[in-house]
């Protein structure tokens, strides 16, 4: 499990670090001028300790860390920014804390019913743990990648692109919307849980039928649209017709026949079903004739 450690301040180290290079600058000028062995040896110490110094200094970046082990034992992870000293022995990992964007490749792959579809999308992650991310995964950047190219793939797979029945108790991809993408993230959050990876956001950034089967497709969209509108125009059309013959027939303009009433019937569903203006036949004679 994740660790966080707060190391000592490196201010007070690079302090110690700059006065013994001072010493050691002072140690060599008074071994050239004396050829005195005592100033070899404290050369040779202050020369230790600067490097001991420089070595165990660390400085973290906001929104950064460093993960620290020791001969191949985790020691914790430092979190605060700023500059610390640590123990010289131990190799400090720097893992980016961020958010970062993955813009998924479009992907080919099969709907729910077999169709062939163009899928990508895009994901905002970054590290949470990183423990897991360190050493449970060989490159965590690597199997973000993966993984989300699985999880979207499973996705186009599990619904079907669009639903000509117009049945909407099923989701689509195409009319999902905020459920497809939950679902989406919902099943990234799963498989990068194991690398300590927080997914904050992943969406659909592009979906389209493959190339060979646009054309045929684009023809059963318009194919449905058009059949939709008829049934709106030929409901519309009924309506007016029954209020046209109560009209006539309450406030007594014209008493009809049966026969009358199925002309004037078929007549105005001509003119209110018909794509192109008609031409009206203005009647002379009388209603008899």
């Amino acid at each position: 499990m994740e660790k966080i450690i707060k190391p000592t301040s490196g201010y007070s180290a690079l302090g110690i670090g700059v006065l013994a290079a001072m010493v050691a600058v002072y140690s060599v000028v008074q071994l050239v001028n004396d050829k005195t062995s005592w100033y070899g040896i404290l050369f040779v110490l202050m020369l230790v300790v600067v490097i001991v110094i420089l070595k165990g200094i660390i400085i973290v970046q906001p929104n950064h860390s460093r993960v620290l082990n020791f001969f191949g034992k985790y020691v914790g992870t430092v979190k605060d920014n700023g500059l610390f000293f640590v123990n010289p022995l131990y190799s400090a990992t720097r893992i980016s804390l961020r958010s970062e964007n993955l813009q998924g490749q479009t992907l080919k792959v099969n709907d729910k019913i077999g169709n062939p579809i163009e899928i990508g999308a895009v994901i905002v992650w970054k590290v949470g743990d990183t423990y897991k991310a360190a050493y449970d995964v060989e490159r965590y950047g690597d199997y973000v990648r993966v993984q989300s190219e699985a999880a979207v793939r499973h996705l186009a797979g599990s619904f079907a692109y669009d639903d000509f029945e117009d049945d909407q108790a099923e989701i689509t991809l195409r009319g999902g919307g905020v459920d497809v993408n939950h679902i989406l993230e919902n099943e990234l959050t799963e498989r990068l849980s194991k690398a300590g990876i927080v997914v904050e956001e992943a969406r659909i950034s592009h979906l389209a039928y493959a190339s060979e089967i646009a054309g045929a497709m684009l023809q059963r969209q318009q194919a449905s649209a058009i059949v939709a509108a008829r049934a709106k125009i030929v409901e519309g059309a009924v309506g007016m017709v029954d209020m046209a013959l109560k009209r006539l027939s309450e406030e007594n303009i014209v008493e009809l026949d049966d026969e009358r009433k199925a002309a004037m019937v078929s007549n105005l569903m001509v003119v209110l079903c018909g794509e192109r203006s008609v031409q009206p036949i203005v009647n002379a004679g009388t209603l008899y004739n």
